[in-house]
């Protein structure tokens, strides 16, 4: 289960200069809002690393099969970074992006070193697993937030991560 995690961060710079953001959210509810999209971030940026690390050091029978499969997971993950880190920026915050905030917030833990192919697939499916969870948290804050913008990309998310899971999952049965 993933640890409960304050995150701290800055009003943007809009705020700091007196401009105030009047979406109908109030600051409160975004600051929250904001704090779990980090979390999906650091995540996602997570798996994002650790798909593209496998992509790179897979070895074995299953080569091809994998390289590909893990270049089309990164490829996808790697554009969702963007969407999540622009909400967390329109929502008046900003985004997470050093390997420490990312290291600190995420719930999912990297590989010492490089294991088979069966084990990263297995470790992959966990990410997705992890990714979902930690989506379905944030989609629950923006929802009771009214913030339909982030619910909507939170499904997306947890469309295609559920996906991948299930797909990952069906390797190793």
């Amino acid at each position: 289960m993933a640890k409960a995690v304050k995150t701290t961060r800055r009003a943007s710079a809009a705020q700091d200069k007196g401009i105030s953001i009047d979406i109908g959210i109030s600051e409160k509810n975004r600051a929250a809002v904001s704090d779990e999209l980090s979390k999906t971030l650091a995540d996602t940026y997570t798996l994002y690393l650790m798909t593209h690390n496998f992509h790179w050091n897979v070895t074995g029978p299953m080569f091809n099969t994998l390289h590909l499969m893990f270049m089309t997971q990164y490829t996808e993950t790697w554009q969702a970074l963007d969407a999540i880190a622009e909400r967390i920026r329109a929502l008046g915050h900003y985004a997470p992006g050093t390997y420490a905030e990312f290291a600190r917030l995420s719930s999912i833990k990297e590989p010492k070193s490089v294991p088979s192919a069966d084990e990263m697939i297995r470790m992959l499916m966990e990410g997705n697993e992890a990714v979902a969870k930690t989506a379905r948290a944030a989609f629950k804050c923006a929802d009771d937030a009214n913030d339909q913008p982030t619910a909507d990309l939170l499904t997306q998310r947890l469309d295609i991560h559920e996906k991948n899971a299930w797909m990952l999952r069906s390797l190793l049965q």
